[in-house]
């Protein structure tokens, strides 16, 4: 079961700022935050979604809650330039489904806006990850796995990455987020998920470098690095490098 929801979390997603500053090229909204550990590597994100009390009680109760990243993305690139999308991802609470998790690409040409949204789990329903259990999804531009173009003109859902291309190819890319806001359909009424090692067209997320300068304290200044992976001398350092970005 897929629920077509793409408008109802954009449009709240507009009305949140980001979580914290980014210094590493994302930043997080919503029910999202940085933890330990990652797959082979220190840190990653966990992005959450909550219904309590069930669909469709906690619409009702506006009790629903998602999280998410935002990734930054150079100016300029079209859809055609954009060939790799791919994650590392864990369930650690319920599971794919309910159209979510998913990476959501906003694309326009001038005239025409909208977003393509790329399933995370086995298509094609999308439903039944495992838990707590590192996966990857391989190229989900390049795979088996179709994409759901029913937010742009003469869109389906779904379309092969190729048709899509030919469809979409000179659209500029104006975002890319990965999502989690599926708990609606979770028989526990959470969805939460661990993702790793994104890879957004040939570069690499690995969560390991501070968003926060909270991130720093306690020992954390051990466990994070710079963009370039570098790692911090002390806790000092670590602070320095979130407040100047040196």
């Amino acid at each position: 079961m897929r629920f077509r929801n793409v408008g109802i979390v954009m449009g709240l997603l507009a009305l949140l700022s980001p979580a914290s500053e980014a210094l590493a090229g994302y930043s997080l909204f919503g029910d999202a935050q940085i933890v330990q550990p990652g797959n082979n590597s220190p840190n990653a994100v966990q992005i959450r979604s909550t219904c309590p009390g069930g669909f469709p009680t906690c619409f009702i109760n506006n009790s629903f809650t998602f999280g998410g990243v935002d990734f930054d993305i150079p100016a300029g690139i079209t859809f055609a330039d954009f060939q790799t999308l791919a994650t590392d991802y864990m369930f650690t609470d319920g599971s794919c489904g309910g159209g979510s998790p998913r990476f959501v690409i906003s694309l326009t040409n001038g005239t025409n806006s909208g977003d393509i949204s790329v399933y995370l789990g086995p298509p094609p329903n999308y439903m039944f990850c495992p838990s707590n259990v590192w996966q990857s999804t391989g190229d989900l531009l390049e795979g088996v796995n179709p994409i759901d173009t029913s937010h742009l003109p003469a869109g389906t859902f779904y379309d092969p990455y190729t048709l899509a291309v030919t469809k979409y190819g000179s659209y500029q890319v104006t975002g890319v987020q990965l999502v989690a806001d599926g708990s609606w359909a979770q028989l526990g009424g959470v969805q939460t998920m661990r993702g790793d090692n994104v890879n957004i067209n040939g570069t690499i997320y690995t969560f390991d470098q501070p968003q926060t300068k909270e991130q720093c304290k306690k020992g954390g200044w051990e466990v994070t690095t710079r963009t370039d992976n570098s790692t911090f001398k002390n806790q000092g350092a670590c602070i320095q490098y979130f407040n100047t970005g040196k």
